[in-house]
């Protein structure tokens, strides 16, 4: 059953190169000028792109599919679509055309010596502390409600980083490709804008601001000028935000949405807002110490995703099913890795 689900995720991908063939192509002809008859050649890949992950059965590949294909990969198309975003440059080759549209990953515009994958200890470090968090849930039994869910919490950002990461490592490996970095440590964040802006899921934040926080920003710009504008802007990319993440957990639980992620967006984006504007009455004038600052904002997002995210995942029994994952993985490299010495000892 295992190899049966392997083998239907590769085909699902290959239909996924497939398509973005396609749109490569699309884009290189004169015959489909960008605009809307661009966006009407790249509608049907979109749709499909968004029935994908319903023929994924595994959360991980579900979830990671529904993030990179149903979401980024829609937004850039959408981007493309009108002669925008990073799959509008001319010199883009096909190869790297695919891996931009597809994954998680955003070319680096400045190189540095000094970038996020040069520090393989510290991704260590992360591996080793999300292995014995996996360790930890055999005794759920002794531990408080409480403790679990800040598990919880860090649970979904060692895995998300853990994933993107090594998809990012391998395409720059394939390509030869600088990328900037999906994360930039948010348990250090000392606002919230702070961590939403410049240290959670900085891919989802990139493709976010010109395919949500800009056209909103323009519009709201001719009402009340663009510099009130930018508290719709951010309110309104929280919500698209919040849209696609109930969409997400649609994908991996198949169960009508109750709307508690979306409710967890909402308020993360009132917040945000509120905390613009306290910042520029208050900031200069009491501005709050690092010690005090990171603890607030790292408590808030815990205690309102125990409030509203995590519920409905534990409600669709995401964690058993992650963790039975977990150890039929196991179970495979420990057999290769069994193989591999049995045969490396014969010769």
């Amino acid at each position: 059953m295992a190899s049966e689900g392997i083998n239907k995720f590769i085909k699902l991908w290959l239909c996924i190169i497939i398509s973005l063939c396609y749109c490569y192509s699309i884009g290189r002809t004169k015959k489909t000028p960008k605009g809307i008859v661009r966006l009407l050649c790249l509608l049907p890949v979109m749709c499909l792109f968004l029935a994908i992950p319903l023929n994924i059965s595994s959360i991980h590949f579900a979830g990671t599919t529904a993030f990179s294909i149903s979401w980024l990969a829609n937004f850039k198309l959408l981007l493309f679509a009108f002669g925008k975003g990073p799959l509008s440059s001319p010199s883009l080759s096909l190869p790297r055309f695919i891996a931009i549209a597809c994954f998680p990953i955003k070319i680096q515009q400045h190189p540095s010596h000094l970038n996020v994958y040069q520090t393989p200890t510290n991704y260590a470090i992360k591996v080793l502390l999300f292995a014995l968090l996996l360790s930890v849930y055999d005794y759920t039994h002794h531990i408080h409600p409480t403790i679990l869910l800040v598990l919880y919490c860090f649970h979904v950002y060692f895995c998300l980083e853990i994933i993107l990461v090594t998809v990012a490592t391998l395409t720059r490996a394939l390509l030869g490709l600088e990328l900037e970095k999906q994360f930039n440590e948010p348990y250090l964040s000392t606002s919230l804008q702070d961590f939403w802006g410049k240290r959670w899921n900085l891919m989802a934040t990139s493709v976010l601001r010109p395919t949500a926080y800009e056209p909103v920003r323009n519009t709201a710009a001719r009402f009340i000028g663009r510099k009130r504008a930018l508290l719709p802007a951010v309110f309104g990319t929280f919500v698209v935000s919040g849209i696609m993440h109930e969409l997400i957990f649609y994908y991996l639980g198949r169960v009508w949405p109750t709307w508690e992620v979306m409710r967890f967006f909402l308020l993360h984006g009132v917040c945000v807002t509120a905390e613009i504007v306290l910042k520029n009455a208050f900031a200069d004038k009491w501005p709050l110490p690092r010690e005090v600052s990171t603890p607030l904002t790292v408590g808030f997002v815990m205690i309102t995703g125990n409030w509203l995210f995590f519920p409905p995942l534990l409600r669709c029994g995401a964690k058993e099913r992650a963790l039975e994952e977990y150890a039929v993985l196991g179970a495979f490299i420990k057999n290769v890795t069994t193989l591999t010495f049995s045969s490396f000892k014969s010769h």
